[in-house]
């Protein structure tokens, strides 16, 4: 037998993130074919730093690589809806960064244009594929902590306090939730799906953009979600998942490949999960995408594109709660003005 033709990436950026997806595909035997960045000093620079053998100097010239399958969105989050319809229409599968988009409208339209195109389209929420991340569903599956009743998730930490850089920028898609706050979302639709309701709550910078967020997501059974995200004061970031025969407790830092422990109602330990991972960990949110590829699919069942619109479906209305306003946004305000 004859093994498959490799599946060969285009990263597209060449910022902190792009190195980190990167480096984790090289580590574990993925073909990593190409980068493009708007500034060619900057492509090379990073094609040799991470042993990649095409440096393009724009983005375009990077999605019509006949060489290239795959294309890794890492730009800032205002930029995601233009490069992955950019990347789709040139007939590449994309691998885009989180949040996902700006809104569910962008979401809503990459998942469209690549459905149609027979592409797939997957969110690069890394979190989802990893191996603990797949024992918890298994285990909540199995019935290990009964009914569950609440997840609780927080994404704390203490970042840069310049008001120009991106975090802090409206312009650039700043603030707590976009960056961290997808982390426990994502987290709680993972384990009870879409909720029903949001409660949130903010405090905002001087910028403009959410300095720290909480938010409830109600669901129809009864069962909530308890979220908050912050970026000028770091904490445990643990999380836990609570039901009626015991808990899942997941370490430090709950989003990254970390132990967990699973307790029964008298709090003696059912499982002790420690399992180390090669790399960072961001290869296996590629190797789902490869699979989809090699399958023939558009979708998994891990994170369905539609999964991801209706996360972001969730984040637009706690921006709309909290009063968090982006640029993007006027084109749907225009839309709903005609």
């Amino acid at each position: 037998m004859t093994s498959p033709s490799p599946i060969r990436w285009g990263i597209l950026g060449t910022g902190f993130i792009a190195g980190l997806q990167t480096q984790d595909l090289n580590e574990n035997g993925f073909t990593v074919q190409a980068v493009g960045s708007r500034s060619l000093e900057s492509s090379k620079a990073f094609a040799g730093q991470y042993g990649v053998t095409t440096a393009h100097g724009s983005y375009e010239a990077l999605v019509a690589d006949p060489d290239v399958d795959v294309i890794y969105i890492a730009t800032p989050h205002p930029f995601h809806h233009a490069n992955a319809l950019m990347a789709l229409n040139a007939g590449k599968h994309v691998l885009v960064e989180k949040a996902f988009t700006m809104n569910a409208h962008q979401a809503q339209e990459i998942v469209a244009l690549a459905e149609a195109k027979g592409l797939v389209a997957l969110e690069a929420m890394w979190t989802r594929f990893l191996p603990h991340m797949i024992r918890i569903r298994e285990l909540i599956q199995e019935g290990a902590i009964g009914e569950v009743r609440k997840v609780v998730a927080s994404h704390n930490q203490s970042l840069p306090k310049d008001p120009a850089h991106r975090l802090n920028d409206p312009a650039l898609g700043g603030g707590a939730l976009l960056d961290l706050g997808i982390y426990p979302i994502s987290f709680a639709f993972d384990i009870l799906g879409t909720p029903a309701a949001i409660r949130a709550s903010t405090s905002m910078t001087a910028t403009g953009v959410d300095r720290q967020t909480a938010a409830i997501l109600d669901y129809p059974g009864g069962q909530q979600a308890l979220v908050d995200c912050e970026l000028d004061a770091a904490s445990a970031n643990r999380a836990m998942v609570i039901g009626t025969e015991g808990w899942i407790d997941i370490e430090h830092t709950w989003y990254n490949p970390v132990p967990f422990t699973v307790h029964a109602v008298d709090g003696s330990v059912i499982e002790r999960y420690d399992q180390p991972v090669n790399s960072r960990g961001m290869q296996y949110q590629a190797a789902e995408l490869e699979r989809l590829v090699r399958a023939g699919s558009t979708a998994g069942t891990i994170l369905p594109p539609s999964e991801s619109v209706a996360i972001m479906a969730a984040m637009d209305e706690i921006r709309r709660q909290i009063g968090l306003r982006y640029d993007s946004d006027a084109v749907l305000e225009g839309n709903d003005n005609d």
